[in-house]
């Protein structure tokens, strides 16, 4: 999230940059470029993720015009979660009002969310994998069924990975 912090930050328009210098306003706008950088990351990670989320459209379009309309609910259950992600993310306040309040957060908090961060890009690249693994499965009658439910497994894992960044920001964890 550093990366998306500093990107925010080096857009800063001039008089933002002046009235930083003023008591108390750095601050403001500090919080302010936080949120920014947490947005800007939360619409990366949904677009990755979108972007599986309509391979797996696809691989299903594929399941029944292979004639293997037995595994379409499955890849359906799949594709959900991979959807509830994308708008749990997606549609969160933007910024986390209470992240961002200096006297709630501190260092260990902050070090957690980005762990979280990290894991998303992680994730995505997971999904990304477990749907390669169900493609090349689509010949093999017995390999399918395993490689349908590791995609639903890793989908969960990224639902499961943004409730728990949600307590750590919300002060529940």
């Amino acid at each position: 999230m550093d990366d998306f912090f500093q990107k925010v930050t080096s857009m800063q328009d001039p008089f933002k940059k002046l009235l930083s210098f003023i008591p108390g306003f750095g601050g403001y706008i500090e919080r302010q470029n936080r949120r920014d950088a947490d947005k800007l990351l939360r619409d990366t990670v949904a677009q990755r993720f979108e972007e599986q989320h309509k391979r797996t459209s696809q691989l299903q379009t594929d399941l029944v015009s292979a004639g293997k309309i037995e595994y379409v609910d499955d890849m359906e259950k799949a594709a959900i979660k991979l959807q509830t992600f994308i708008d749990k993310i997606s549609r969160a306040p933007r910024g986390y009002s209470g992240l961002f309040d200096a006297v709630k957060i501190n260092e260990k908090e902050l070090e957690a969310i980005y762990q979280f961060d990290a894991a998303f890009f992680d994730l995505a690249e997971q999904v990304g994998r477990a749907l390669d693994n169900v493609e090349q499965s689509l010949a093999d009658d017995a390999a399918l069924p395993a490689a349908i439910r590791n995609l639903a497994t890793v989908a969960r894992l990224a639902v499961e990975t943004y409730e728990k960044r949600a307590e750590v920001v919300n002060g529940s964890n």
